[in-house]
This record gives structure tokens, C-alpha cells and sequence, in this order.
């Protein structure tokens, strides 16, 4: 199939390319997609986008560009083109997104109980206890059911034999979800064309799958009907639209900390125009630092003045409970491998990427011999801020970064640069290959279920490899099939 869209897709080179194969073949999952697409002009293309721009920018799904002076908020740059994941393919991903978390949260209960991962040697005592997310408070507090993280977003990429790897962890407050949900809204509404014969799995039933996981961590204390709220930040956060989102899909309030008060008996009530009503579960969107002035920053107008006494006392459930984001540092991440093996004796379903840390002096060692072939990342930061790609960096930026990690070995991990897959995005008059990267969510409740996809983010710039949208990236609807393509 050949036509204006898709007819020189290739002319660029895109060997990891998810379309097509090495010899310029369609893979069998994206056949009916490019039949489909071939009855498109550009000019359809154009109508359909702008049809699909409008109703993002009616649902207010906007999202601010900080590298950019104006700092002005825009529509979430959206490609029409799905990414497809294989039925087949999709089962390992789940299952190793299950067994991922699974491992994850039996860490978290052992670093905050008897720290036997540590005193066994496999995981360095120093990398850990060092972490920015350890939470010393959490020692000894078991939390419902045993679980950390509720609600985790694992961001994998595809690498050059077409396997899922996971490239990090998300266990602390992950966001992008909504973006999930209003996708496919949009898809369904501008290109129904589009979809296969047999349909895609569905996604809209995580607003669902959330409270229900949420509730099934209410403390033992509870009634029989638990409440649940959703704590934001407030309307000036990045994120705050999703905020909004979830709390109408789940029903239930939106607060913010200062709609919250702790009660003598370390009770959590919600102040309401009918008086003061019982919260048993707070789905919190608020780092841990703000969470409790009376804990954390004592400067915080953000958290609940004795949240963590009430937490604590098991009067009140937080999802995720603090401390969780020691399992999603950069650096422990490069340990995750070992922490399934130890905890659920089997080898890991989705691999990591290689990954140094310039904690250990050898591995520091190879970082500055290899830097030009390596990734080097902050091991607490996020966003894509502060990454640095050996071979685009200038040698006054390398030097630069170099000096960085060996001031603070700590604070940095390096990977091979993995030329990760890439799938047909607009640009300009025509289909191109960029880059793209996968957020699957994963939720840990009685039971842990993963959204059948997730958020694909892609890089909107040629040769680019940072596809977070608060650098410029953009999204897709990712469309896991019901079944295999042959």
C-alpha cells in the first residue's frame, strides 16, 4: 500500500521500525491499520486531526512545555496512528509487570521490617539507606495487605530484537493515565475506520479497577462502607487535570490538604458543607515532603498537619504509602533483577537495561572510559531533566557531566544508549518513524491487574530520544489486540 501518508515512510532508514520489518514489510499487527490508513488523503488526515485537537482542548487536557520560556499551556500534541501490541506479546508484559510489582512491594515490606534483603548482602545497605525516597518513619508499620505501591507506572521500550525491557520504575505518585482514557475517547470519535475487525482491549475500565484497589486497602479499623478521597497539590499543578479526571470517573471528592483535619483520636475527616464526614483511604497526588508539615517540610500549605500520626495509627490508608519511592530510585533500579530473584525465587519476565552505578568505583570507572557510548542520568529526577546522551553531548557538556558524577557518585547511573523502536507519528505532510517509549499502569490491591496498554509517548523531533511531554513529547492510543495477527 502506497499513497501520500505512508508512500516514502521508510525513505529516512528505520531499522527498529514496529510497522515494518528489516526488508520493508508490514508486520502482521499492523496490516489492517496501513489498509485502512491507505484510503486516507492528507488533507482527511488534517480534518480529522483538528477535529481530534478540539476535543482535546474541549476535555482541557492541556500540559505545559517548562524548557520554554512563555511557559504557556498548550493541547497534548496527539498522533492519530495507534501503536499495536500483540495479544501474544501483551501476556508477557503483564505477567511480568505482575511479578515486577509483586517483587517491588515484598522489598518495601522487608527495607521497612526486618531489612533481610540487606542484611543478606544483595542489595548494598548504602545504596539504599542513601536513597532520597527511604522513609525511616515507615520502620516497622506494615501497611494493609502488605502493599507499598497501589498504583505504579513501569515505563518499558521496545529494544533492537523487539522485546519489551523496562527502562524505570514510577512507584511514587506516576501520572499519564488520563492521557490513556482520553485517547481512546478520541480515537473512537475521529478515526473508528481505523480499528481492526476484531477489536482492541479495552481501557476504560481503570477509573473502576482504581477505586476498587483503592478500598480493598482500607485500614482494618473501616466501616462497612469505606470512603475514599483524591488529594491534589491544587489547580497550579502540572497534573492537576488528571487529578479532576480520576476523582469524577471514581466518584469520589477532590480535595485539597487544607479540606482534610486530623482529629484527636488520629481520625481523618473531610470537611463538607454537611459537617465533618469519615475518610478511610486517600488516593494522595502530593510528594511525600509536603504530605504532613509535622513530618516532613514544616513549611508545607499542601499536606494534612498529622496525616503520618493518623497513617501510621492505621486509621487512615495511603496509596502509595511514603517511602514507596525507594523501589523506583535509579539506582536500586539497576538491583531489581536480584529483588525478584530473592524475593520470589524466579528469573525476571521483563529484563532491565544495563545499568551502571558510579556508587561502585569500577562501575565509575567504565562510565568515564565509556561516556560517549552511554546514557548518563540523574538517579532522582525525572522528566528527562538533567539526561545526558554520550554521543550528541558536546565535550564541554560531557566534562561538565562527568565532573557531576564524580562529585556526587551517588546521584548517577549510566546505560548503553538503546536504540529503542520506533512507530509512524505525523510530521509536517507525512507519516515518519520516531521514537517511542510505553507507561503500562499496574495497580496492587487484593489482586493486581495492568491496563491493557498504556500511555505511548513519543518524540516529536527527528533523532530525538526524549519523548516526556514536558520536554515536547507527544501521545498515542497503544492498542493492545484481542488477538494474534498471523
Amino acid at each position: 500500500m502506497v499513497n501520500e501518508l505512508l508512500g516514502d515512510y521508510l525513505a529516512g532508514g528505520a531499522p527498529d521500525d514496529e510497522m515494518y520489518d528489516s526488508v520493508g514489510e508490514l508486520w502482521p499487527d499492523y496490516r489492517e491499520l496501513a489498509e485502512a490508513l491507505g484510503e486516507w488523503s492528507l488533507e482527511e488526515y488534517e480534518q480529522r486531526k483538528a477535529r481530534a485537537d478540539l476535543a482535546l482542548l474541549s476535555a482541557g487536557i492541556t500540559f505545559n512545555v517548562y524548557s520554554e520560556e512563555e511557559g504557556t499551556e498548550r493541547i497534548f500534541p496527539f498522533s492519530l496512528t495507534p501503536r499495536i501490541v500483540g495479544a501474544g506479546e501483551w501476556e508477557v508484559v503483564d505477567a511480568g509487570l505482575k511479578q515486577r510489582l509483586n517483587a517491588l512491594n515484598q522489598f518495601l515490606l522487608d527495607l521497612y521490617g526486618d531489612q533481610r534483603i540487606l542484611k543478606d548482602g544483595v542489595v548494598p545497605e548504602e545504596i539504599v539507606l542513601s536513597s532520597p525516597g527511604y522513609t525511616p518513619e515507615m520502620a516497622g508499620f506494615r501497611p494493609p495487605l502488605g502493599v507499598y505501591a497501589h498504583v505504579a507506572g513501569c515505563d518499558l521500550v521496545r529494544d533492537e530484537t523487539r522485546e519489551f525491557v523496562v527502562l524505570e520504575d514510577n512507584l511514587r505518585t506516576p501520572s499519564g493515565v488520563s492521557y490513556v482514557l482520553e485517547n481512546r475517547t478520541v480515537m473512537l470519535r475521529v478515526a473508528p475506520d481505523l480499528f481492526p475487525r476484531w477489536g482492541v482491549q479495552s481501557v476504560t475500565d481503570y477509573p473502576n479497577q482504581l477505586l476498587a484497589t483503592l478500598l480493598s486497602a482500607r485500614p482494618a479499623a473501616s466501616g462497612p462502607t469505606p470512603a475514599a478521597v483524591l488529594l491534589t497539590p491544587g489547580i497550579y499543578n502540572s497534573a492537576y487535570f488528571e487529578h479532576s479526571f480520576l476523582s469524577k470517573q471514581m466518584g469520589i471528592p477532590l480535595v485539597e490538604g487544607s479540606d482534610l483535619i486530623v482529629a484527636d483520636d488520629d481520625s481523618v475527616f473531610l470537611r463538607s458543607t454537611t459537617g465533618l464526614e469519615r475518610v478511610d483511604v486517600i488516593y494522595r497526588r502530593i510528594d511525600d515532603d509536603f504530605l504532613d508539615p509535622e513530618v516532613y517540610r514544616a513549611d508545607s500549605l499542601l499536606g494534612v498537619p498529622g496525616l503520618m500520626r493518623a497513617y501510621l495509627a492505621g486509621k487512615v490508608t495511603l496509596a502509595n504509602a511514603p517511602g514507596a519511592g525507594v523501589a523506583d530510585d535509579k539506582v536500586v533500579y539497576r538491583w531489581v533483577p536480584e529483588i525478584i530473584r530473592y524475593y520470589l525465587g524466579e528469573d525476571p519476565i521483563l529484563p532491565n537495561v544495563e545499568t551502571f552505578s558510579a556508587l561502585i568505583p569500577a562501575e565509575r570507572d567504565h562510565i568515564k572510559q565509556h561516556a560517549r557510548d552511554l546514557v548518563l542520568k540523574p538517579a532522582n529526577a525525572s522528566g528527562g531533566y538533567g539526561v545526558l546522551i554520550g554521543e550528541q553531548a558536546s565535550e564541554e557538556e560531557l566534562a561538565e557531566t562527568l565532573a557531576q558524577v564524580e562529585a556526587e557518585p551517588r546521584n548517577w547511573i549510566a546505560q548503553p544508549l538503546l536504540h529503542f523502536s520506533t512507530i509512524p507519528t505525523f510530521d509536517d505532510d507525512r507519516l515518519k518513524p520516531r521514537r517511542a517509549d510505553l507507561r503500562p499502569f499496574v495497580l496492587s490491591g487484593e489482586e493486581t491487574w495492568v491496563i491493557p496498554g498504556g500511555l505511548t509517548r513519543v518524540a516529536l523531533r527527528e533523532g530525538s530520544y526524549v519523548v516526556n511531554s514536558s520536554q515536547g513529547g507527544g501521545s498515542k492510543d497503544t492498542w493492545v489486540l484481542n488477538e494474534e495477527r498471523f
